[in-house]
């Protein structure tokens, strides 16, 4: 199976890519993909490194060229998981008119209001990088670190202003992505799925059992 995961931020999806690497032996490719591909010392990877070097922004082409050689490889032989790409529609129809088939586009969604609570309740303490969250994972004194009875902090990146920043610009860009994949006349061939994130890991694994069999 071929498989593209999509979700807004704060939607983690590591425990599905992982269920999904061990259940059905499908590795997830794009989160280390620059990586392997520079690492690889291939004709592409040279060319990867070089732009790299020289500052400049990686063209579709060659994100296509970096997914396109990463699949070829043996452990891609039973299917391989994207998350991260494609980001934009160009990058969606390059995908398919490379004919690289997709099986199914698992879409995590919960609401803005969900996420922004999830995000803007966690508390960190930064020596140690514990974390807390005030409704659900609460310190024992409240703004305080357990071990340190030092102040606790809320990051600028939680801060719900920011959090609902982020979340506009992801459904801006997401949107004509999951129009695409939803449409049976561009990707007849790919089944668009989505996902509640709001429920807990076991019951969207299972969910997932259930749609792939």
């Amino acid at each position: 199976m071929n498989i593209i995961l999509f979700g807004a931020p704060g939607v983690i999806r590591g425990p599905y890519t992982k269920f999904l690497t061990e259940a059905y032996g499908i590795p997830e490719i794009y989160a280390d993909l620059l990586r392997t591909t520079v690492k690889s010392e291939s004709d592409l990877g040279k060319r990867v490194k070089a732009m790299l070097h020289e500052g400049k922004v990686l063209p579709d082409e060659t994100r296509l060229a970096m997914v396109q050689e990463r699949i070829e490889q043996d452990d891609c032989r039973s299917g391989f998981q994207l998350d991260g790409y494609p980001q934009t529609l160009a990058q969606a129809e390059a995908l398919t008119a490379a004919k690289i088939p997709v099986d199914y586009v698992l879409d995590f969604v919960a609401s803005d209001d969900d996420i922004v609570g999830r995000m803007a309740g966690r508390r960190l303490h930064p020596g140690s990088g514990r974390t807390y969250h005030v409704h659900s994972n609460p310190p024992k004194v409240e703004g305080k670190d357990d071990v340190t009875g030092e102040d606790l902090i809320l990051r600028d990146d939680d801060r719900e202003e920011t959090v609902r920043a982020r979340l506009s610009a992801y459904h801006k860009k997401a949107a004509p992505l999951i129009d695409y994949y939803k449409n049976a006349t561009s990707t007849p061939d790919t089944r668009y799925v989505e996902l509640d994130h709001t429920m807990s890991v076991t019951r969207v694994t299972e969910h997932l059992k259930s749609i792939l069999g």
